[in-house]
């Protein structure tokens, strides 16, 4: 499996569904269409045709790579999570922070109280940004 970074063209956006369907890919491994939907189903009712056709869709828009294995399907994410989040992120500042990293976290730290240790993690990334 070869994982996309985040330098490549641009990104398809994956829906709520199919972040669904990536968040069990990154947490997992590469899994079938079977173990996708019995991780789906222990939270919501999800039909496995609706879990197929979503995959379907993910591979032709690039968010997942598909592997055969006898008359099993593989699937595998097409990027890191972390890569994923940052482009992500990159295009919601563009689009609501006029491209202000320091405007995006002081907004996202006003919509609710951070634990110490998230403070002390980000006041460390302050420092070493600060050098």
């Amino acid at each position: 499996m070869t994982l996309s970074s985040a330098t490549h063209a641009p990104l398809k956006k994956p829906t709520e569904a199919e972040l669904e369907i990536l968040r069990v890919l990154w947490a997992k491994g590469p899994a079938t269409v079977r173990d996708i939907h019995d991780v789906l189903s222990d939270t919501r009712a999800t039909g496995y045709t609706t879990v197929l056709k979503t995959l379907q869709i993910m591979t032709e828009k690039g968010l997942v790579e598909r592997e055969e294995a006898g008359k099993a399907h593989i699937y595998s994410p097409a990027m890191r999570e972390a890569d994923m989040q940052t482009q992500l992120l990159k295009d919601l500042s563009e689009k609501l922070f006029s491209g202000s990293p320091a405007l995006l976290a002081m907004h996202a730290l006003s919509l609710q109280p951070a634990s110490e240790d998230e403070l002390e993690q980000i006041r460390a990334l302050i420092a070493a940004k600060s050098k």
